[in-house]
């Protein structure tokens, strides 16, 4: 990334300043704005997430905010009530306080001296989730938004369900942030309150896990925030951004085809970061895109914002398997409208394990498989956010377990571009069962790279409002959708479809082994093609190269490590993931606090005892600075028996070496037909 000094505007930071909510409350603010905005206003952009703007986003912060400021806007980076400098205690996501205090903050940096009115929401993950949900509610002052790496349907397509199936990344995502609220604010910024702030966070922000599997159906409790439930209540324009190894493209297909605004897409190869950051690279001069987003909206400049596609994707060529990748090789294709009317649907029928276009003479026979356990070992992360590397491994390792449909060797080069889609003619032995369903890009020398999967849990076939259990015996049908994407098979590879019962530890198994048989000839599956020949539709400005502002200066300390291991021993059949995401200890040189992060997770099991299923993370944090030092430490453990979900968790907090907190749950929650 190319660093820029030489902005148009000189931009004055205010390190932390209180935001006044209408109940009393102050949050926590950093501010860049350009000199002299106080004699001549600028629009302002809000950034509200939870993840402490003194310490664990002032890197990146650092990169953005100021180059968005320095070409004339007021950029506030303010901390959710109850995280980092901010008063309260932060209970749950996106809670109807949470918006609540979104539209206050809003009206607040309308008001000052040094804004004109116009405020724009931008976001990453939990930023974009409130950009949309505040951009629902109407604010007058909200004119538009960037929202990247995020959903609009908290149930179907978040990190806690799929499908109606129990995700591994719920116990994951419960554990980051039930270690991040257990974080103290800094007494530097926040004064001798610091300490009574600290333990009510630590008394009152309570195990968010418990929560979120009391509900495993679409219920009032998820459809709060959802934009998908009314998209019309979104009035203004909307970027919207992901990346395939991110865990949210969905919804960038989803807005585009249901808002009625000015729109804009863009999908890249990148896992869960900003584009100029993102990794598999390319990265791209996402800054550079996102000032002209908000010249356009925000200062009302008649510029080519709008101009050419309104869906931008990097179409991916093939590649081996692998945990990570520095770049994905493909292009950038531009849609005008989504959906395209250059894209159709190509109908294979899943034969005798092959894939056989539609037309063909298939035999009806039922296709047997009971998948192990070890089925989704190589899975990879549902989204790669925290500890890479953690994309899906060569996925012959997984076939193995699974139905398997192959097509015929490639004639030509096939690019398909959206969501593909899974219809089964099925019957199961067991009452409650879910299924995997993988789409992979087989090479000639038989690597296969997974390009996108779905999961249903089977008893949410007719709606995932009221499951009801499956009848062992009778024969059923549904539809699995797939993640969207972008992929080119090449000439002479084989497209390759996969069926498993059971995709652990990215999904959570049923309560016993099932075994499923599939209908050949009454099952298929429908390809979203993009033919050869179709204009590829450049994007009006070509993207730039990343650029940023300097970040702040930091200090590696102690080295960090990641590792993720699987691991089988053959003499117990014990089996487990191990995943390691260490950042080893850094000083941030300018607030002279040294911060140090280690999270450590294990998915483990025993052969093919669907009982012994468990899942762990642990997480400590610490922050140190002239004598004053401070840590936490959570653990999580999920375990389960047939009937219900056993969860038990641990926090226990230090200051100076000496405990000064702790507790500890232990709950069961009903397995509802999962």
């Amino acid at each position: 990334m190319r660093t820029v000094t030489d902005l148009p505007h000189t931009v004055a930071e205010e390190e932390h300043i209180w935001v006044p909510l209408s109940d009393g409350t102050r949050l926590g603010a950093r501010i860049w704005r350009p000199v002299g905005s106080e004699e001549s206003p600028v629009p302002a952009v809000l950034e509200f997430i939870p993840y402490r703007k003194g310490d664990f986003t002032a890197p990146r912060d650092s990169i953005h905010h100021p180059y968005v400021a320095g070409h004339g806007y007021a950029c506030a980076r303010v901390d959710l009530r109850g995280s980092g400098e901010s008063e309260g205690v932060l209970t749950d996501e996106y809670l109807e306080q949470e918006l609540l205090d979104g539209e206050d903050v809003l009206k607040w940096l309308a008001e000052q001296p040094w804004c004109d009115g116009r405020v724009g929401m931008m976001g990453i993950s939990w930023g974009g989730f409130n950009a949309l949900q505040l951009a629902a509610r109407r604010p007058e002052e909200l004119r538009a938004i960037a929202t990247v790496c995020s959903s609009d349907d908290r149930y179907a397509d978040d990190v806690h369900y799929m499908g109606g199936c129990l995700l591994g990344d719920n116990l994951s995502w419960a554990s980051t942030m039930f270690a991040y609220n257990s974080c103290p604010p800094d007494p530097d910024l926040v004064g001798e309150s610091w300490r009574k702030m600290w333990l009510d966070r630590l008394d009152g922000s309570g195990l968010w896990l418990d929560e979120w599997l009391r509900h495993p159906t679409r219920d009032e409790y998820w459809r709060h925030g959802s934009v998908c439930e009314d998209y019309s209540a979104v009035e203004c324009p909307v970027l919207a951004v992901s990346g395939w190894a991110d865990g949210y493209t969905n919804t960038v297909f989803r807005l585009m085809d249901s808002l009625d605004v000015p729109r804009k897409g863009l999908v890249g190869p990148w896992s869960h970061t900003y584009p100029h950051l993102g990794q598999p690279g390319p990265a791209i001069g996402f800054l550079q895109e996102l000032v002209r987003w908000w010249d356009r909206w925000l200062k009302g400049i008649d510029n080519d914002v709008m101009d050419g596609p309104m869906l931008n994707v990097w179409m991916q060529d093939s590649v081996p398997p692998s945990t990570s990748y520095e770049e994905r090789p493909g292009r950038w294709v531009g849609e005008m409208t989504w959906p395209s009317p250059d894209v159709h649907v190509q109908q294979y029928l899943l034969g005798l394990n092959t894939l056989e276009p539609a037309g063909r003479d298939v035999p009806v026979r039922p296709l047997n498989v009971m998948s192990p356990l070890s089925v989704g070992q190589y899975a990879g992360k549902w989204c790669s956010y925290n500890t890479p590397p953690d994309l899906p491994y060569d996925q012959r390792e997984e076939d193995g377990g699974s139905l398997v449909f192959d097509s015929a060797p490639l004639q030509e080069r096939c690019e398909i571009l959206g969501s593909p889609a899974v219809d089964l003619e099925f019957e199961v032995d067991k009452p409650v069962a879910m299924v995997a369903v993988r789409l992979s890009d087989v090479a000639p020398d038989g690597r296969a790279t997974r390009v996108t999967y779905g999961l249903l849990n089977l008893t949410h076939r007719d709606g995932h409002e009221s499951p009801r259990a499956l009848e062992p015996g009778q024969r059923y049908r549904v539809r699995v959708e797939l993640n969207a994407c972008a992929q080119a098979f090449p000439q002479g590879h084989r497209i390759r479809l996969a069926v498993s019962t059971s995709y652990w530890p990215l999904a959570w198994p049923p309560p016993e082994p099932v075994c499923m048989s599939v209908y050949s000839g009454q099952s298929s599956v429908a390809l979203p093609v993009r033919p050869n020949g179709v204009p590829d539709r450049l994007p009006a400005i070509p993207f730039g190269e990343p650029e940023g502002a300097p970040p702040v200066l930091q200090t590696q300390l102690r080295p960090g490590e990641e590792r993720w291991q699987v691991s089988r021993d053959l003499v117990d059949y014990v089996s487990a993931l191990e995943v390691v995401g260490d950042a080893g200890v850094i000083r941030l040189e300018g607030l002279g606090l040294e911060i140090a992060r280690r999270c450590y997770e294990r998915y483990g099991w025993v052969g093919d005892d669907f009982g012994s299923v468990s899942g762990r993370a642990e997480w400590t944090l610490r922050f140190a600075r002239d004598g004053w030092q401070v840590e936490t430490v959570t653990r999580t453990v999920l375990t389960c028996d047939a009937e219900e979900f056993h969860l038990h968790a641990e926090l226990d907090a230090y200051e100076d070496g000496r405990r000064i907190f702790s507790r500890n749950w232990q709950q069961s929650i009903p397995r509802d037909h999962v």
